[in-house]
């Protein structure tokens, strides 16, 4: 069984912020694979079933971002779930917005999340699916600019991007992260070749 966890916190308030981008890329995934992520279990909203014929559980962490290493570290273990089957999307400062990167292993960047995460799971050699949301213009400003609600504009994007991140963690769970990374690091060279 693989786990895959988005990163968020919960309430109708940080709903739409940048700090988001797991839950959201989850919510699509569940909808799209017709997963109900209806349960709760160790703190967050959790649902099962199969993606590319694999079992899975989605998680959503529902003790603010900080905490969010707790309930995956409870969750892997109830389930028995080995660090190289549990993938973590979430929000990446380092990342121009509009650009979705994979990631085995590595560190946290200062996320506060991913801090919690490599804390409770006692290293960080699990999958990263990283959401870029960049970075606002002065550093003092990061904590308020992730947990800003996304532009309008980038509100625009956001649909395609949720989508690119989905499409992303299935081709994970059925070729793989290395053929995923290679295929999305790829495409995005041809991107910015096009562009150039």
């Amino acid at each position: 069984m693989k786990l895959i966890a988005g990163l968020g916190n919960p309430g109708t308030r940080y709903r739409m912020s940048r700090h988001n981008a797991g839950f959201l890329v989850l919510d699509q995934l569940a909808l799209q694979q017709n997963i109900s992520i209806n349960q709760n279990l160790f703190d967050a909203h959790i649902g099962k079933g199969k993606i590319a014929g694999s079992p899975v559980l989605l998680v959503q962490p529902q003790t603010f971002m900080n905490l969010s290493g707790t309930a995956i570290r409870k969750l892997a273990d109830y389930f028995r779930i080995d660090l190289e089957n549990v993938i973590v999307v979430h929000d990446d400062l380092d990342l121009p917005f509009q650009t979705i990167r994979l990631k085995a292993g590595g560190g946290h960047g200062g996320h506060k999340g991913l801090i919690s995460v490599m804390d409770h799971l006692g290293a960080g050699e699990f999958l990263r699916v990283r959401f870029g949301i960049g970075k606002p213009a002065r550093k003092t400003m990061v904590e308020g600019y992730v947990l800003e609600p996304f532009s309008e504009e980038e509100v625009e994007c956001l649909p395609q991007l949720t989508q690119k991140a989905v499409e992303a963690v299935t081709d994970i769970i059925s070729s793989g992260i290395r053929a995923a990374m290679k295929k999305y690091h790829e495409k995005a060279k041809t991107n910015l070749n096009k562009e150039g």
